[in-house]
């Protein structure tokens, strides 16, 4: 029986639910109109001219039914008007900015789709709005910082009392704080470049494997300073993309993996083919990303470590994510206590 209802619901449509329910009200009216009508008669309230089609029987059952129909329609039609006015309220309501606001109207079935629509609508905009508010807030935090550093150490250049090791301590946190302001600007206008591209330009064949090698070469004087040992298992893979992006996913990933593992700790780097894809695996020795912090990685300006003791923007594996998705892949993070964090890159090619 619990599957027939359901059947009866889910047929049971907007037209249907509106044809039946006016098909209804004319067969109430004509039952109302012909028990008045026959009650009228058989108390001899209609003499037998009109009972025998006289002027004034059609012009009574006709206002009859009239009054009845009205009455009727008014009161069946209270339950859509309400449904109605529930949209209409929720509507309001989130366009306020209550983006708590649900629906659940259950029938007629367009009823629930239009509840999970509009709920799922209220989902995104809460979530965009989140979104707002955190990179609002991350981004004055990210940009106001080394500003108020270079102003402080400059303020205190201007004493001529300090030592040559002090200023020149000074001047390295100066500079230090201005290339991490570059990084920011640069990060910020790569986004907002690669986030309104939607189609991917300057495609070419490129060699994957050679252009990781080149990576390392320029990330060399981080990993000897650190003592990272190195672990490649890379080939000479091909794929057809733009060269630039890509060599901005290796750089970004590879940078991150020799950043947080720790002094004498291994970067492994893996490449695989598979059937129509490449795939790349980035992991590194050292702390874990806890599971809660997990899927928050990839938006902007999070970082994981909420100390911001790392040099970093937030910005990086956003940029990742994107250029990855311009060329038809995706990217995962897997991290565990064991085994490290990797991060997977899989990138369609030809075999």
């Amino acid at each position: 029986m619990s599957r027939l209802g359901a059947w009866i619901k889910e047929k049971i449509t907007l037209p249907f639910l509106f044809s039946l329910m006016v098909f209804i009200i004319f067969l109430i009216t004509v039952v109302i109109t012909g028990i008045l009508v026959f009650l009228a008669h058989f108390f001899g309230l209609l003499n037998e001219e009109v009972a025998q089609g006289g002027a004034v029987l059609p012009l009574i059952i006709l206002v009859s039914c009239i009054i009845i129909g009205t009455t009727i329609s008014g009161f069946t039609s209270r339950r859509m008007v309400k449904s109605i006015r529930e949209f209409i309220e929720a509507t309001q309501r989130l366009a306020a900015g209550d983006f708590s606001t649900r629906l659940y109207l259950k029938n007629p079935p367009e009823y629930r789709i239009l509840s999970e629509n509009f709920n799922r609508m209220a989902d995104e905009l809460g979530g965009i709005e989140i979104l707002r508010t955190d990179f609002v807030n991350n981004f004055s935090h990210e940009f106001k910082t080394p500003i108020v550093s270079i102003k402080g150490f400059a303020e205190i250049l201007k004493y001529d009392d300090l030592s040559k090791e002090e200023r020149d301590e000074y001047l390295d946190i100066v500079i230090e704080e201005s290339a991490r302001l570059a990084s920011l600007a640069s990060n910020v206008l790569e986004l907002s470049k690669i986030e309104t591209q939607t189609i991917l330009t300057d495609k070419q064949k490129v060699n994957v494997g050679e252009q990781i090698r080149q990576c390392v070469l320029l990330l060399a004087a981080k990993i000897e300073k650190k003592h990272v040992s190195l672990d490649l298992t890379l080939h000479d893979y091909s794929l057809s993309g733009n060269k630039e992006m890509l060599n901005q996913v290796w750089l970004n990933l590879l940078d991150n993996a020799i950043k947080f593992t720790p002094e004498h700790g291994t970067v492994t780097i893996e490449m695989k083919r598979n059937a129509n894809s490449l795939e790349m695996v980035f992991s590194n020795t050292g702390s874990v990303i806890d599971p809660e912090t997990l899927p928050r990685i990839f938006d902007k300006f999070y970082q994981a470590d909420t100390s911001h003791a790392t040099v970093g923007n937030g910005l990086g594996l956003t940029i990742v994510q994107r250029i990855v998705n311009l060329h038809g892949g995706t990217v995962a993070c897997e991290s565990e206590p064991l085994r490290g964090t990797a991060f997977i890159v899989t990138l369609p090619s030809e075999a």
